[in-house]
């Protein structure tokens, strides 16, 4: 019995390993757009160097909201650098807020947003999310916040 469940749980860790098949391209970003140069040595980035990500704010209150309301918001920023701008992750610190961000590099001089979703079903109170954003600027890490307070319905 102990035998056939290692045997199970070898074959589905194979299986979970196994590169994506050629048919499931997955979008590719060209490693020299992501490149910092202040990483590959000990000199420090000079002003204006590389991507550079500028935005308008950097959190966001929604104010009052009912409880399961689903709001949103965009985050605009410009590449106030003279790189291109590659974002290569974005994570919010919980499952109920979304963030999606653009996939293709960002031109020097371009702007663009990072639209974020929250549902608060099942929040009550003040509540406070945050996104991290993973960059080829420097620092590589970005956080937005919102916030809100969420009230729960009278029941009648």
């Amino acid at each position: 019995m102990k035998t056939s469940f290692l045997f199970l749980g070898f074959v589905f860790l194979i299986a979970a390993c196994e590169p994506p098949k050629a048919n499931q391209a997955e979008p590719q970003v060209s490693t020299d757009v992501i490149n910092v140069p202040a990483t590959a040595s000990d000199k420090p980035l000079e002003a204006g160097m590389g991507a550079q990500m500028t935005f308008v704010e950097e959190s966001h209150d929604f104010g009052k909201i009912t409880q399961g309301e689903k709001v949103s918001y965009s985050f605009v920023f410009k590449n106030t650098g003279n790189a291109d701008l590659v974002i290569s992750n974005a994570s919010a610190s919980c499952g109920c807020t979304v963030p999606n961000y653009p996939k293709t590099p960002v031109k020097p001089g371009q702007e663009s947003k990072i639209d974020v979703v929250f549902d608060s079903s099942g929040k009550s109170g003040l509540v406070s999310k945050t996104v991290t954003l993973v960059t080829n600027c420097m620092p590589s890490t970005k956080q937005l916040t919102i916030s809100t307070t969420v009230m729960v319905p009278e029941e009648e």
